[in-house]
């Protein structure tokens, strides 16, 4: 039978196709990592990898038993989870993902009160777009996401955190700028820029232009908040923009502006995701009702669910 060790390794070459990186992640030596996917091979009588001096390949039974050892490794991280549940909670490492529109802006406002409560308490946090995110919640490799809500996933399990406003963002010069707060029907017909096809904001940005009138920009994306900013620097177009990002790179410097919409404003909700079967939702509830706590202190921006 396979070893966890040896399931491991070959979930790791799975995920870099590259036997030093995979090595790497696995705090190991390429020697070690090689010769123990070959012990497995011939524990089982297939050939898993293809080797040449130029690529790595999965064979497709391969691909296909690494994928099970994927479920099998994270069933073993369930149960080391249940084991850990009946000791001190929120001490050890949670694997964390969180989108790129929100974890530069949102992590600094909670990070330093976390480790002066919890010091044992370790996060390792992931940036990345929702598909590449929700895939590792599901496969294991991540055992919480801050993410967009709603999220319709049976699978999943979800908790409701902050409401962010959204915030026309605009050149300083521009007519908009003049006001204090800017009507929703002044949006009809201008140009609108967005990040690219795949975050959760496009989306909603979307969905903004076609209620509002304005012209959602396809020839000009971002990949960042920050490219956008300086788009619109540039005179390219106008933004809408999430509240903490504003807080963090509009409100402090002068190459643009940001307002808020009048009425009824457009926000996005962030929440926390799990597995629905995790061992950990205790402490992952106990974490959401610290985090809720800090954030009516560190961001008044926003409006706490919990």
């Amino acid at each position: 039978m396979p070893s966890f060790q040896q399931l491991r390794y070959l979930v790791a070459v799975a995920d870099f196709l590259h036997f030093r990186r995979a090595a790497e992640a696995c705090h190991v030596t390429q020697p070690t990592l090689s010769a123990q996917l070959k012990e497995l091979e011939q524990k089982l009588g297939v050939q898993l990898v293809e080797r040449s001096r130029t690529r790595v390949l999965l064979t497709p039974i391969g691909a296909r038993i690494a994928e099970r050892g994927r479920l099998v490794l994270r069933e073993i991280d369930e149960i080391r989870a249940l084991a850990k549940s009946g000791q001190a909670m929120l001490e050890g490492t949670i694997r964390i993902g969180v989108v790129q529109s929100l974890g530069s802006y949102f992590l600094p406002l909670i990070v330093p009160d976390l480790h002066e409560t919890h010091p044992r308490l370790g996060l390792y946090m992931r940036e990345g777009l929702p598909q590449m995110l929700l895939r590792g919640i599901e496969d294991g490799t991540l055992d919480l996401l801050f993410f967009p809500l709603p999220l319709n996933r049976g699978e999943l399990a979800s908790l409701p955190l902050f409401r962010e406003p959204i915030h026309v963002v605009a050149p300083r010069d521009h007519r908009l700028a003049a006001g204090a707060s800017v009507d929703p029907g002044q949006l009809r017909g201008e140009t609108i820029l967005s990040l690219e096809p795949g975050h959760k904001l496009y989306e909603q940005v979307r969905g903004l232009c076609d209620e509002y009138g304005a012209e959602l920009s396809h020839d000009y994306e971002g990949t960042s908040l920050d490219t956008l900013r300086q788009m619109v620097a540039m005179g390219m177009g106008i933004s809408l923009m999430p509240a903490l990002y504003v807080k963090s790179e509009v409100a402090h410097q002068d190459i643009v502006v940001a307002r808020p919409l009048k009425g009824a404003a457009p926000s996005r909700t962030i929440g926390m995701v799990w597995r629905r079967q995790t061992a950990r939702e205790a402490e992952f509830r106990a974490l959401a009702a610290l985090i809720c706590g800090i954030l009516k202190n560190t961001a008044p921006e926003v409006a706490v669910v919990a």
